[in-house]
């Protein structure tokens, strides 16, 4: 952690680096706030990403390595992203005091909707965010504790969302069993669930299928697994350089089972803007999408200040 964070880093950061360097799972709390969040670790290692059963863009079945990596226990929640969105919130939640460090973070435009879409806040996932803003949320949380966060690659989220499966679920191929660990089409009422209240998978991971889809950092490329073939993909990433599509993982409260196999794939759409009044449409929000929502990612060894703040710092897309 760099000396320019070690102000705002909160002393229970020292038990959490106890706990990191046994890679074990940890809460991150957020300094002069009773927000927390939890992260479970993700051994590295190698496996067999996509589908030879599944849609053309899941294959072929190709071999990736990846580096171990710790992933929230639960989906990004309304509960810690409001402060996020809304800095007056944020100022009561801290007690009316907030680090001129956090206080410079660009906050999201106040959406003209309800983003909630009605469907429950508290407990509930944060949703309908682009990919600009989930990004920006990770540099927010960045600020406040010094550590980096960040969107799972889709390499990453395959792999820790299989937990070792090789199969359609991380649970199996029974679509019967699905019930018992995902809210989607069949049992969700066509709304979120708080997070948690479905059976995790073997790596204490919940709601990886359904309840919100999930972003990944990716490009969405139908046929990037095609140069994998005949070798060992060491953590592949389609880095993002064009504002549509991008990839998103996991199915939600919408979606049949299908949607929410382990190596389905879901590009982002502009239509999901289509009622949007603003020119340029927001680089924020995606008011048709009350499906997507956020994992978190922290790398076990993070990159550079200079290539966090690259991370953290690229230019907005003009949506028109």
């Amino acid at each position: 952690m760099s000396v320019k964070y070690l102000s705002i880093a909160s002393l229970l950061l020292v038990d959490i680096a106890i706990a990191q360097d046994k890679f074990e799972p940890y809460t991150q709390h957020l300094e002069g706030t009773a927000l927390s969040f939890s992260m479970q670790p993700i051994p590295g290692g190698e496996y067999d990403r996509g589908s030879r059963n599944g849609n053309p863009d899941e294959q072929p079945v190709h071999r990736v390595k990846v580096d171990p990596f710790w992933m929230g226990t639960y989906e990004v929640t309304w509960d810690l992203y409001e402060p996020f969105v809304y800095k007056d919130f944020e100022v009561a939640r801290s007690g009316g005091n907030i680090p001129p460090e956090v206080d410079a973070v660009t906050r999201p435009t106040k959406p003209y909707l309800d983003m909630t879409f009605g469907m429950g806040k508290e407990g509930h996932p944060a949703l309908a965010m682009t990919q600009y803003n989930a990004i920006q949320f990770c540099k927010w949380l960045y600020m406040r504790t010094g550590v980096f966060y960040r969107l799972p690659t889709e390499a990453e989220w395959e792999y820790a969302c299989r937990a070792g499966s090789a199969t359609d679920y991380h649970f199996g191929d029974e679509v019967s069993t699905l019930d018992d660990y995902a809210w989607y089409n069949s049992n969700s009422e066509n709304k979120t669930h708080k997070v948690g209240l479905k059976k995790p998978n073997a790596w204490g991971l919940y709601d990886m299928h359904g309840n919100v889809a999930e972003w990944t950092y990716d490009q969405y490329i139908p046929d990037f697994y095609g140069q994998f073939t005949g070798g060992v993909a060491d953590n592949p990433v389609a880095v993002p350089d064009k504002l549509y599509p991008h990839s998103i993982r996991g199915g939600s409260f919408e979606d049949d089972a299908t949607a929410l196999r382990s190596a389905a794939r879901l590009p982002s759409d502009p239509s999901w803007k289509q009622l949007d009044p603003q020119i340029p449409k927001s680089n924020w929000w995606f008011p048709e999408a009350p499906f997507i929502g956020i994992r978190l990612v922290r790398p076990v060894n993070p990159p550079s200040e200079d290539e966090i703040m690259a991370y953290y710092d690229k230019a907005p897309i003009q949506d028109y």
